[in-house]
């Protein structure tokens, strides 16, 4: 029944300001509708989990966690530093790949992640 996933959406308190940090920072560039359109890849996977209230893996405060899959890690890592984002957590290495968080300027975590 499920073709993919739809969209992510959410309110911000300074629209401009995050749309200029998504595209500056992530290479996101958002249209005059405010949005845009991710179309993935093969080599792209999108997960759709739920985590208990209380799972520490993001902050409890936060509803919701985006992720996304970058090309290349250490590279993406490399731009950040040059932008001056510093990392919210350190990089882990697991079976399920490498990941590093960061923080956008209202202080949502985001996942990045390298399969």
């Amino acid at each position: 029944m499920i073709k993919g996933f739809g969209g992510i959406f959410w309110r911000t308190k300074n629209l401009d300001a995050l749309k200029r940090w998504y595209s500056e920072v992530l290479k996101i560039e958002m249209g005059d509708w405010n949005g845009t359109m991710i179309k993935p890849d093969p080599e792209n996977e999108t997960i759709f989990s739920f985590f208990k209230e209380e799972d520490p893996y993001f902050p409890t405060e936060q509803q919701v966690m985006l992720n996304f899959q970058v090309h290349d890690l250490n590279e993406t890592m490399q731009h950040l530093e040059r932008m001056g984002v510093s990392l919210a957590k350190e990089k882990e290495v697991s079976e399920f790949g490498q990941f590093i968080w960061i923080k956008d300027p209202e202080g949502r975590l985001i996942e990045l992640w390298e399969k």
